[in-house]
């Protein structure tokens, strides 16, 4: 099911993965969703990053195992 909905991922090293998703946006910035799971496929953080045009990340928002909100990332 997370291979349908994420483009790549990549092994962790307990047995687990990171699943990746982009999604490009306005003006050259894009969204980069990251869902990290177990070995049993359960998951264990799911956030996303906001890269700008200059691919510098700007802000993190993670959502899982706890609502954080947006972070904003101080250049």
């Amino acid at each position: 099911q997370n291979e349908s909905k994420f483009e790549n991922w990549k092994e962790t090293g307990s047995g687990g993965r990171i699943y990746r998703f982009e999604i490009k946006g306005h003006k050259g910035w894009k969204a980069i969703y990251l869902k990290e799971v177990d070995k049993n496929e359960k998951t264990i953080s799911f956030r996303h990053e906001i890269y700008n045009e200059k691919n510098e990340l700007v802000e993190i928002h993670e959502k899982y195992p706890t609502e954080k909100g947006h972070k904003k990332i101080k250049r």
